[in-house]
């Protein structure tokens, strides 16, 4: 004993002689302090720039300050004090607008790494290093008015920067640029509208972008060069990417542009929801978060290994405070700053309930009409008590809140795990119920059979607004590709140019891409499309294209002139929408009193809205989605009705009169009638 006490006060000698604090330690990640302001890390002004960091279990943290992003010694160092809430102060006087800096953690006696820290809201190219600014002379003109338009439904179009623009027949000047959606009047080569004004055309209410955080994979400093990637390896959680901005090299273009970006949308009555992925970094070692706090922000098996429910080797801990906190505040920020109008979680099954009401309130708290929507799921199961992850079928316990419906996805084209699988879209029977409960937006409803749908055995919306209904998105195979895989006849479809005759295979492939959509427009669940569906986008057959090159993932906005009939279609689907209210009920009780299903064949659903469903100004509205490859003649009540869509085209001034108690549906196609 008497040694160890000779040792202990020989260390306690040495801290003091270098200037370190004891290395702090904590029984549980519960003991951690929690800081009772801001996690703010840089706070600029032209007298003085003040930095914090919290980092609890630090025994020395040093702040380095650098004249450019990359390479060069350090102009200053500063070593910085510690409070008793574990955050590291320092201030530097002066005016150091321009300069770059990063901290560096002493940590059980090992420095941790050069990192930006983790709240950093700008960075040099690479992101290795935080940029000093001011932000305010990053917005544009009129950013102090900018405000999100209001609109009475919700459409969602998600889309890739380099997707979006890259092609040669977008028209668009900034590919793959954030200033790509700020330009007006391109077009195809045919003259039809591109861009902005194509959304703007569409009628979609709101754009979900992916990843447009500072990511890891894409080598900014290095433009020319080829490169792709969607952008799920988080780098900076709170900075724009720079590959996606004209000069990566200019820390304030990055900010600026995206503002540019979000302004141009709102002012074409878009609103804009970023694609976050704050469950899990690209790796662990080099992660802000391990090189600062180390253990803290990740998860960890009962054997002491990583948690991995993200299958990219790491999960991060929403449930301890101060990661709860840190998400709170980074979407927080990313609202006032940048005018985000939503948020989709990638794998939300990862995170904890309990975040993600908190997250839902402090966003209402900022905007009443805030999207927030994720992947109700996870790789794996999370280190997490049973029960108490924000996975779809616990949707009941985040209300306002919603998740993918993949038995709706499925239900319609067959399993997620087998590419070659088709199902009601391909005439197979089997799976009308899974449909129905797309359709009635995931909650109970009495005339499902919730034993006959694919994966759940019970409702998990407890209102419509919490499911999104969807048939394809960017991380598996567009709807075309799809299609081809799975339905016989369809593997040799092609699309074909405006002059030649379409084939059999290529008029059924579009007939069933139709159909598919109208299921998932008139269900009661949010609408949500993949760029480019409206114009039969492919990747070439590519299920996962997440880092395959331009030629596989660029849209071919030609194929708007090849198929204007597609995009009309898509177009009017999504007005009829806009203007009923009766498919967007946005109440379980109406959706129960107003929806019932009509009896049908195998192979075919049918629904009816009755009542001026949502005070619709139509009494009655009959839908029919008809996947046999064969005419259908079906019940529906007596009376007088006009057809607004039906064999592969909508058009809702009307299309004729259908008396009587049975209308005939064409193959593969869908009718709508009202009175």
């Amino acid at each position: 004993m008497k040694s160890r006490t000779i040792v202990m006060l020989g260390i306690f000698a040495y801290q003091s002689l270098v200037g370190l604090a004891q290395n702090t330690q904590y029984s549980t990640f519960e003991d951690y302090p929690v800081p009772a302001g801001s996690l703010q890390e840089m706070i600029y002004s032209t007298q003085e720039t003040a930095f914090q960091l919290w980092a609890p279990t630090a025994q020395r943290v040093e702040l380095k300050l650098y004249a450019s992003a990359k390479g060069g010694k350090a102009v200053k160092t500063v070593a910085m004090k510690r409070a008793d809430d574990g955050t590291w102060h320092a201030t530097v006087q002066g005016d150091q607008d321009g300069k770059f800096y990063t901290f560096n953690v002493l940590h059980a006696g090992k420095w941790l790494g050069e990192n930006p820290g983790i709240n950093a809201r700008s960075v040099g190219v690479g992101g290795k290093r935080g940029a000093i600014l001011d932000l305010r002379t990053t917005d544009p003109e009129g950013w102090c008015c900018d405000k999100a338009p209001q609109r009475n439904d919700i459409v969602i179009y998600e889309m890739h920067h380099r997707d979006f623009s890259m092609a040669a027949s977008s028209g668009m000047v900034n590919k793959g640029k954030f200033l790509a959606l700020t330009e007006q009047g391109t077009t195809t080569p045919g003259g039809h509208a591109t861009g902005i004004d194509h959304l703007r055309e569409l009628g979609v209410t709101h754009v979900h972008i992916l990843p447009s955080y500072d990511y890891f994979t894409v080598d900014e400093e290095h433009p020319e060069i080829p490169q792709y990637n969607w952008g799920y390896d988080p780098l900076n959680y709170n900075v724009p990417e720079g590959s996606y901005s004209s000069n990566a090299a200019d820390p304030k273009a990055r900010i600026r542009e995206f503002k540019q970006m979000v302004q141009a949308l709102h002012k074409a009555g878009i609103k804009l929801v970023l694609d976050v992925v704050y469950n899990h970094t690209m790796d662990i070692d080099n992660s802000n978060f391990q090189r600062t706090v180390p253990g803290y922000f990740f998860r960890q098996r009962p054997d002491g290994t990583w948690g991995d429910a993200s299958g990219c080797g790491n999960e991060t801990a929403s449930e301890r405070a101060v990661m709860r906190k840190y998400m709170v505040e980074s979407v927080t920020y990313w609202m006032r700053e940048y005018h985000v109008d939503g948020f989709r979680f990638d794998l939300m099954g990862i995170h904890d309930q309990e975040t993600m009401r908190q997250i839902r309130d402090a966003a209402r708290a900022i905007n009443p009409d805030v999207l927030i929507y994720g992947e109700g799921w996870a790789a794996s199961a999370p280190q997490l008590p049973e029960g108490t992850a924000a996975m779809k079928a616990d949707m009941g316990h985040v209300e306002g809140v919603a998740a993918f419906s993949d038995e709706l996805r499925d239900g319609l084209r067959g399993p997620f795990s087998d590419d070659h699988q088709t199902a009601f879209l391909g005439g197979v029977e089997g799976h009308e119920e899974s449909v129905k409960f797309g359709i009635a937006g995931a909650i109970a409803h009495p005339q499902i059979d919730m034993q006959k749908v694919n994966y759940s055995k019970q409702a998990w919306a407890k209102q419509p607004h919490q499911m999104i209904s969807y048939v394809s998105c960017h991380d598996d195979m567009c709807l075309t590709d799809r299609l081809r895989a799975s339905v016989p006849g369809l593997a040799e479809a092609t699309v074909s140019s405006a002059t030649e005759q379409a084939g059999k295979g290529e008029a059924d492939l579009i007939r069933l891409d139709l159909l598919a959509q109208t299921a998932v427009f008139t269900s009661q669940g949010i609408p949500f499309m993949q760029a480019g569906e409206e114009m039969l986008r492919d990747k070439k057959g590519v299920h996962n294209s997440y880092k395959s090159p331009d030629s596989i993932n660029a849209i071919d906005w030609s194929r708007k002139d090849l198929h204007p009939e597609v995009f009309d279609y898509y177009r009017r689907l999504i007005r009829l929408r806009n203007e009923h209210p009766a498919f967007r009920l946005n109440d379980a009780e109406l959706v129960c009193r107003h929806l019932s299903f009509l009896d049908a064949p195998s192979n075919v659903v049918a629904f009816r809205l009755a009542d001026h469903a949502g005070g619709d100004a139509w009494e009655d509205i009959i839908v029919v989605l008809n996947a046999k490859d064969t005419p259908v003649s079906v019940t529906i009540p007596e009376g007088n009705y006009e057809q607004v869509a039906h064999d592969g085209r909508i058009d809702l001034n009307g299309m004729g009169e259908v008396s009587g108690g049975r209308v005939t549906v064409a193959p593969r196609s869908a009718t709508i009638l009202h009175r």
